[in-house]
């Protein structure tokens, strides 16, 4: 393997490893309304699980509050039992064609939660560094 196709291929793993993170960041719960928040569920559509963003239309019309429009309605019920289940801590409210999902506030443990999340990403970042996670935390 050449100098050229070993630093192609670390860059190209590390895009990957960047995107994950980025990924995974999204979808912290913070307290405000993010489409994001729901990049992670898959819904069962005809017996084939299918990202939830695929079937609905997902927006954040207020800063606490997320509205899914299913674009088929027969899919509504499915929707709404795939994010009861999530561990997203959302409740559901339907009125037949919208989906709405208050954001609740962030509780104190909600927050600890979220933070040992962090955490672990930084002790990931730290073990492929080589350094201490004290030293590779930012915030």
């Amino acid at each position: 393997m050449t100098i050229d196709e070993f630093i192609d291929d670390a860059t190209r793993r590390m895009d990957k490893s960047v995107e994950s993170a980025q990924h995974e960041f999204n979808t912290l719960r913070t307290g405000r309304a993010s489409a994001a928040l729901l990049d992670r569920i898959q819904i069962d559509y005809y017996g084939t699980k299918t990202p939830l963003n695929q079937l609905a239309s997902i927006n954040a019309p207020e800063p606490r509050l997320l509205t899914v429009q299913p674009f088929d309605p027969s899919s509504l019920p499915s929707i709404e039992r795939t994010i009861q289940e999530s561990d997203l801590g959302l409740t559901p409210s339907n009125d037949g064609k919208i989906i709405r999902l208050p954001i609740p506030q962030l509780t104190e443990s909600a927050a600890r939660s979220s933070s040992k999340s962090r955490g672990r990403w930084r002790r990931t970042d730290a073990s492929l560094s080589g350094t201490s996670a004290e030293t590779s935390c930012t915030t």
